[in-house]
């Protein structure tokens, strides 16, 4: 069994729904850390999404969290974990075009 710590990053994220995270079909995936910044001058509403690809179901994780200007918001952190299924999307989108940047920290064990 190896475990492998990554981090995903992201720049320039905005009103296009993107995949920033797929996680393998035969790894278990958590999520350590999730930040959003904000690097525009007005409010921007971020909302994050887990996708089941096998059950064909998605749900909200966050929707609409506002995130002020010119800083950073943190969705997981201080010992908060997301345990992702096998076959999971994580799917980011705001409401202003190429506002956001994002740093995700994650463990694989496999």
């Amino acid at each position: 069994m190896s475990t492998v710590f990554k981090n995903k990053l992201a720049a320039s994220l905005g009103t296009t729904p993107t995949t920033v995270l797929a996680t393998s079909a035969s790894a278990t995936t958590t999520v350590l850390g999730l930040s959003f910044t904000n690097v525009t001058s007005s409010i921007v509403l971020v909302s994050l999404q887990l996708q089941d690809t096998v059950a064909a179901t998605t749900a909200y994780f966050v929707q609409n969290v506002i995130v002020p200007p010119n800083t950073s918001v943190r969705l997981i952190n201080g010992g908060e974990r997301l345990v992702l299924g096998a076959s999971t999307n994580v799917i980011v989108s705001g409401n202003t075009a190429a506002s956001l940047d994002m740093v995700l920290s994650y463990v694989e064990i496999s």
